[in-house]
């Protein structure tokens, strides 16, 4: 079994390091726009009927770069979700 001893500044150091590179590659992974699928995984729905009804209320943003490609914000999805909290007693 090894042993590693660090200074106590270099743990630090190198504790901050690694909580960067997470967040960094967190961000990585998550685009802004989401596809169909993924914005109502993101939603907890089932129906594309009701993804549509939330886009064509403004309650999500959106973007269609094709007639048939939609594009749902993930931004405007989880500030919709917050929006609908209920807050405890």
């Amino acid at each position: 079994m090894e042993v590693i001893c660090l200074e106590t500044k270099a743990f630090y150091a190198l504790v901050e390091e690694v909580v960067k590179r997470i967040r960094d590659k967190e961000q990585i992974q998550q685009d802004k726009w989401l596809n169909t699928e993924d914005a109502m995984e993101l939603l907890k729905i089932r129906s594309k009927t009701t993804l549509q009804k939330l886009r064509d209320e403004g309650k999500i943003r959106y973007s269609q770069p094709q007639k048939k490609i939609i594009l749902y914000d993930r931004d405007s999805i989880l500030a919709y979700l917050d929006k609908n909290a209920q807050n405890t007693f």
